[in-house]
């Protein structure tokens, strides 16, 4: 099962969260497969197997035009995951540099500085989303204040 059950519906459900993804921040496939529900007849230990993969074709298949920050979804290893030294590898870097986003001298990004922590609860819930993973604590929030 390399695909989901309905393709389709599927990669707009992906690219529905990842509209969410803000500028200056990054997600992985898996957090954003981690927060969708199996679809129907995919049994939960296949979906954990597969999901991160359909959602790497979801990105693969971003229609242009739609407002769908691709860019923003990179691997576990905080890496582009497109083949290092492509055209499309180096567009991406580019396009998160661009929202001042850092690579370290090995090519990754820091979760804990860039990593998405998802989107509202109450966004969440309203669409019958899982929370995602998080990357940073609350306080390691670059754009929120410490007074501290």
């Amino acid at each position: 099962m390399w695909k989901p059950p309905d393709p389709d519906s599927f990669n707009a459900v992906v690219w529905t969260i990842v509209k969410q993804i803000p500028e200056g921040q990054v997600a992985t496939y898996g957090q954003i497969a981690n927060m969708i529900p199996p679809p129907d007849g995919v049994i939960p230990p296949d979906y954990n197997r597969l999901g991160a993969r359909w959602v790497g074709n979801a990105m693969n298949s971003t229609p242009d035009g739609e407002g769908i920050p691709w860019q923003r979804v990179i691997n576990s290893k905080g890496e582009v995951s497109l083949p290092k030294g492509s055209p499309g590898a180096s567009k991406q870097r580019t396009l998160l540099e661009d929202e001042g986003i850092k690579f370290s001298d090995k090519g990754r990004i820091n979760f804990k500085v860039y990593g998405w922590n998802g989107p509202s609860k109450d966004w969440l819930d309203e669409h019958g989303f899982y929370p995602p993973k998080k990357f940073r604590d609350d306080a390691d929030d670059p754009k929120q204040m410490n007074l501290f």
